[in-house]
């Protein structure tokens, strides 16, 4: 599992980190939370399900969800973006899609977007999941937190302290 060794890669560079998620109702924080001393570096998460939420909580630009609907890349990156300013934290994770079983937005069960957001690089990816809903949550769970793992792992160069000002 990515949990442990994200909350370690995250915690060696001073960093923080907030959750914002939609599909997955929690989970993504949950996996974090089953962490001992998550404490050190979970600030908190927001699950946004309902669209306008996206909006009021985490930022996400109202126009972009009336055009685009909840499940879209640009919606994601928001989401990564917006969960770091609401929890002053240094990475912001994220989660949309559909889980089934009905399409929703034009997009149909399976279609995910998970993103992540620290304070040196931004990653979107789409995800195209078979399986049943809890399958399909479940793997997008595990995608954000191995991007993240990835992402955070990447800087391992970069330290700050923390916290950081999320701009």
């Amino acid at each position: 599992m990515s949990a442990p060794r994200l909350l370690a890669e995250t915690a060696a560079r001073g960093w923080t980190i907030g959750v914002a998620e939609s599909l997955t109702g929690g989970l993504v924080t949950a996996a974090l939370v089953a962490v001992p001393g998550a404490s050190r570096v979970l600030r908190g998460g927001i699950v946004a399900y309902a669209t306008d939420l996206k909006a009021g909580l985490l930022g996400v630009d109202a126009d972009l969800l009336a055009e685009r609907g909840a499940v879209d890349e640009a919606v994601a990156a928001q989401m990564a973006a917006g969960i770091r300013t609401a929890t002053g934290a240094d990475v912001g994770l994220a989660t949309t899609g559909v889980a089934g079983p009905d399409p929703q937005d034009g997009q149909g069960p399976g279609v995910v977007f998970v993103a992540v957001s620290t304070p040196v690089a931004s990653e979107v990816q789409r995800l195209d999941l078979d399986g049943d809903r809890s399958k399909v949550i479940a793997d997008s769970v595990r995608a954000v937190l191995d991007m993240a793992l990835l992402l955070v792992s990447e800087t391992s160069g970069e330290k700050f302290d923390t916290p950081h000002e999320v701009s």
